[in-house]
Order: structure tokens, then sequence, then C-alpha cells
């Protein structure tokens, strides 16, 4: 048989690994629509009921919008129908960076309209022990989800990410978290968290003073790993600052921003 010109070849293997390139996006993109939580969906209600805003909350979310949503119906019981056992690790962190913040903001949207978070619970009963969720037969509560499943995953990084629906949380992300770039995804989320100087981190070089959010204080030890909270900071600030942390300032003063329960909702 006569040879193919080489130039030909050459077609025909770029052709090839076109489609190759063309179908694995198909497949991936198919992959989040049909896998635990529909990713696509997600990513769909978060940008027609949230608002990024000029304001400390960062995020606004439209709650009442949300509580008649049957797609968002549909989200929840994805959600809940989980079986995270079987995830890899990767996979395991996003279901359940996903699944705190979905599962809070179903939380509000079933008891809109509250001022704060808080008002859902009580002093004796409050709102992070209410049971949210049955997973695998397992029925949880916020508090059990943060404090027994993702702090337990080692990664201080999880503080930036789940949203406790309140002004002086981190913002919440207007995009699902995906196990294929969680890395790049949660060193987004700390690096808007401290870009804020009202709720993440202020510097007072003159005086020697760091403020930060609380979050740094009530978790502390979750940084401990990383050099405590001013070596954490230093990595996800701008170059001067990080500087500045790293020398002159590795001694700072530490002091806690006041922390804001009221509701990030879309008013």
């Amino acid at each position: 048989m006569p040879q193919a010109h080489p130039l030909a070849r050459v077609a025909t293997w770029a052709f090839a690994l076109c489609f190759l390139s063309v179908s694995g996006a198909v497949t991936a993109l198919a992959a989040e629509a049909t896998g635990p939580i529909d990713l696509q969906l997600y990513d769909r209600l978060l940008a027609a009921h949230t608002r990024a805003v000029a304001e400390t909350v960062g995020t606004r979310v439209d709650y009442r919008a949300i509580s008649r949503s049957a797609e968002w119906r549909t989200l929840s019981e994805q959600t809940r129908a989980a079986r995270p056992s079987e995830f890899t690790g990767d996979e395991r962190l996003a279901y359940w960076i996903n699944a705190y913040n979905i599962l809070t903001i179903d939380l509000i949207a079933t008891h809109y309209p509250v001022e704060s978070i808080r008002d859902i619970g009580s002093f004796f009963f409050p709102v992070w022990d209410k049971k949210v969720a049955t997973i695998e037969g397992r029925t949880l509560s916020l508090g059990e989800i943060e404090h027994k499943i993702l702090r337990k995953m080692g990664d201080p990084r999880i503080h930036a990410a789940i949203v406790c629906a309140s002004t002086s949380c981190p913002s919440l992300a207007r995009h699902a978290f995906r196990a294929a770039a969680i890395d790049a995804d949660l060193d987004a989320a700390m690096r808007r968290w401290l870009a804020s100087p009202k709720k993440g981190v202020a510097i007072d070089r003159k005086t020697g003073v760091v403020h930060v959010s609380a979050i740094f204080d009530w978790f502390e030890e979750d940084f401990e790993a990383g050099g405590g909270p001013l070596s954490t900071i230093a990595r996800f600030v701008p170059p001067a600052d990080a500087a500045w942390l790293r020398g002159a300032g590795r001694n700072a003063r530490i002091r806690y921003f006041d922390y804001d329960w009221t509701l990030n909702a879309l008013r």
C-alpha cells in the first residue's frame, strides 16, 4: 500500500488529540452533572441567587428565592443522598465543603426571615447542634460536619471556604468547590477572605498590631502546623505585607475583629 504523506499523518494525529481532548472535557462535564452533587446546577443556582457586593459581607444570598426554588430542593436532596465514604480524599473534602454551605443555606431558607443564623437556635440549644441532614445513615449538625469531619481532614483553609451565613464570615464563594481544583479553590478562598481589612486582616505597621478574624482565635490550634496565624496569613497576602509579617512583624500583637453575626441576606 502507498505510504501516507507525512503531513497527512501529522494532521491525523492532531485531529485525534483534539478529539480526545474534547471528549475528555465532555466526559468531565457529564460526570459533574451526574455525580453525587450536580456542580453545574449548584454553580447556576449560586449565580442566580447570590450577589457580590462592595460591603464587608462580600456576598449576599437571596434566601427567599431559594426557599421557593424546586431546583434548590433537588440540590439539597442530592447532598443528602451522597455516599462520601466512597470518595477519594479531594472528592471528600470538596463534597463536605459544598455540603456544609448548601445545608447552611438550606437551613436559613427553611427558617427565613431571620436576622441571624443564631436566631434559629437558642442559648441552651445553639443552631450548630441542630440536625440538618442524614447522610449515609448518620444524622448530622453543622457543628458535627465542621468539627468532626472537616477539621479532622487537617487543612485549615477550610475556615475560608465554609460559611456560617454571617457578615463576618468569609464571603460565600459564588461557585462550587471541585475536587480537581480543590487546592487552587482553597488558596483563592483564603486570599479573598484575608483581602478584607474589616473581617480578614488589617496590618498597622506603626503600632505593630495586626487585626485578624476571630476565627484565628477560635481555631488557633488548626493553624499551628503552618506556624501559627501570622505565618499562615503571610502565605495569602500581598508580597509587601507577607515580607513584613515574616520579618519585622513576626512578633506583632494580634487583635481580633468583633464578629458581626448579622445574616448575609440579599435585601
